[in-house]
This record gives structure tokens, sequence and C-alpha cells, in this order.
């Protein structure tokens, strides 16, 4: 059994605590192995594993050396997070590491969802807004702009934005 089958083994058998898996995790990003990011995408999207092991996941991610075949199941698998309504820390690191993808199809207008609806927790809508800032002054960011122009908490944010954009 070579390192990576040993220590995906060993998360998915021995590491019982969250430390464990964390510490498992980081034994894993040191190795360059086209297996490790399947293996990611699986963890993120465990329902079963911690909030704490997904945001590690999350973040790792976020930062990653992904070439351009994996930036699409990524984003992918961090919208399918927002969309099941995980725990909120979570959404917000997720919404957090979506900017990093915006160049990927539906994160704009996902990130925009939750930028305007009013039920979600501030802190996540917050987080959402400021991914959509990193999109840049795109013509589907400017229209998702000026729907939060009324909102009574983002409106100002994003008048300002569209100000330094100049797209008043």
């Amino acid at each position: 059994m070579d390192e990576v089958a040993r220590l995906v083994e060993a998360f998915r058998t021995r590491a019982r605590s969250v430390a464990a898996k964390l510490d498992v995790l980081m034994d894993l990003e040191r190795l360059n192995d086209p297996r490790i990011l399947p293996f990611l995408l699986q963890v993120l999207s465990d329902r079963k594993e911690p909030a704490h092991v997904r945001i590690h996941v999350v973040k790792r991610l976020r930062s990653g050396r992904l070439g351009t075949d994996g930036r699409r199941p990524v984003a992918h698998a961090m919208m399918q997070v927002l969309a099941d309504a995980a725990g909120p820390d979570l959404r917000v690191q997720t919404a957090l590491a979506l900017a990093e993808f915006t160049d990927v199809e539906w994160v704009v207008p996902m990130l925009g969802s939750l930028a305007c609806d009013e039920t979600e927790p501030l802190d996540l809508r917050y987080s959402a807004f400021t991914s959509l800032e990193r999109a840049g002054p795109a013509p589907e960011c400017v229209g998702l702009l000026r729907q939060l122009l009324s909102d009574e908490t983002l409106g100002r944010s994003a008048q300002s934005l569209m100000s330094m954009w100049h797209c008043e």
C-alpha cells in the first residue's frame, strides 16, 4: 500500500477524532497525487464529516493549486455544500472560497442569490457579496449589485462597489 492509500485508509478507519482527521488531511496535503482531489471532494460532500474537517477541506481547496480540470468539480462541490444548508461556519467559509471560482459556470448566480436573500444570515450574505466583488465588473455581477441597491443591509456596499467600478 502506498502513502496516499495508507493515509486515505487511516482517515476512513482509524481517525475518529476531528484532530486525528485533520492530522491525516495535513499529511495528505504534503503529497502530490491525482487521487487526493477526488478524496477531498468526497470528504467535503460527506454530511457526516465534522464541520471543522469540511472547513479545513474548503480552505485547502481554496488555496490549492488546481489545474483547469479540477476547478469545475471543486466549484460544484462547494455550491452543493451551500445548497445543502450545511452548518453556518461551513457555509460562510464556502461562500468566501468561491471567490476563487467566479469564472466557473453558475458560481456568480449562486453567490448573487445568497447575497440577495434577506432570510440568510448576514455573515453569509456578506461573504457572498465579497466573493462577487472578486468577480469584477462583469455584466452579471453589475446586474446582481443593482438588485442589491435597494437592500437595507447591503445596499450601501453595493452602491460603493458600483461607484468604484464606475458602473453607476
